[in-house]
């Protein structure tokens, strides 16, 4: 059974519906471990303590807030519970937004959102109320030591929340969207065009494979057998020097490059087959 994230209520106006949090995706990576070369152990870190020049154990660490060079504030896991905000139990829907109006960069971890035997019903209605409506949802909640403001919205017949980053959170880049001399001809700009129209389909996740992950696994698989495996060469590009005649050859190819990551797919597998064999 999935680990709950978070229990409480979602308050509706003075509807509370009692749910619990779940994780919605969980990033996949190969881990590697510290080892000591010489006979392959796992190496073991310990907590030393300069000061008093030696190693200290787990239940001599408290918590401690740097405020200045040379002054560090101690704090303790019942002063940090005193502090929690009210939304740590209960995440109260403080307005209603259209889902189109938020700006994906905002979007950080996603959750479903269950409700407990006696929620259901209230549950039902909150989705089917924001279903007809298009709306979705923005509250908060105290979580993992920190307050989130999350956007709830009804998909395949539940709630889904995405914590959010607050707006002193995303990054502004002096660079980014600067627009410089460069003039696009009427030509250039029909052909990127046909280019866009010609690649366009349905996002189908699926397709896609973290190709990388699976080309470690397959070296990891080799060298256990004491195999190896060959790199595959990576494709050098070049600034476009001729974007009319780099355009025209980009809408000339075949329509192969839709399914290029599925392809792609299929040559990771089978080289993880051939690293197996």
């Amino acid at each position: 059974m999935a680990a709950t994230v978070w229990k409480g209520y979602i308050a509706f106006g003075l509807i509370s519906i009692p749910v619990r949090l779940f994780a919605a995706a969980r990033a996949e990576h190969v881990s590697f471990h510290q080892v000591h070369e010489k006979c392959n152990t796992r190496i073991k870190e310990q907590l030393y303590c300069p000061t008093c020049d030696r190693t200290v154990t787990r239940d001599e660490v408290v918590k401690g807030y740097e405020k200045g060079k040379h002054s560090i504030v101690q704090v303790t896991d019942e002063e940090l519970k005193k502090m929690a905000p009210k939304s740590t139990e209960t995440m109260e829907i403080s307005e209603f937004v259209k889902i189109e109006e938020i700006d994906p960069i905002y979007y950080d971890t996603s959750y479903y959102a269950v409700p407990e035997p006696g929620g259901k019903k209230p549950f039902q209605l909150l989705v089917a109320a924001m279903e007809k409506s298009g709306y979705a949802a923005i509250a908060q909640v105290g979580m993992h030591r920190r307050e989130y403001i999350v956007v709830i919205r009804p998909r395949a017949n539940g709630l889904t929340l995405h914590t959010m980053h607050y707006r002193n959170e995303v990054r502004k880049i002096r660079e980014y969207g600067a627009k410089d001399a460069a003039a696009i001809k009427p030509k250039e700009l029909e052909l990127a065009e046909q280019l866009v129209k010609k690649l366009a389909g349905t996002f189908k996740p699926e397709q896609y494979e973290d190709q990388y992950r699976s080309r470690i696994l397959s070296l990891l698989e080799a060298k256990a057998k004491g195999k190896s495996v060959k790199a595959e060469p990576h494709k050098k590009m070049a600034p476009v020097v001729d974007l009319m005649a780099a355009l025209r050859k980009s809408v000339g190819q075949s329509a192969s490059a839709k399914s290029s990551p599925r392809a792609q797919s299929k040559r990771t597998r089978a080289t993880k087959h051939k690293a197996a064999a």
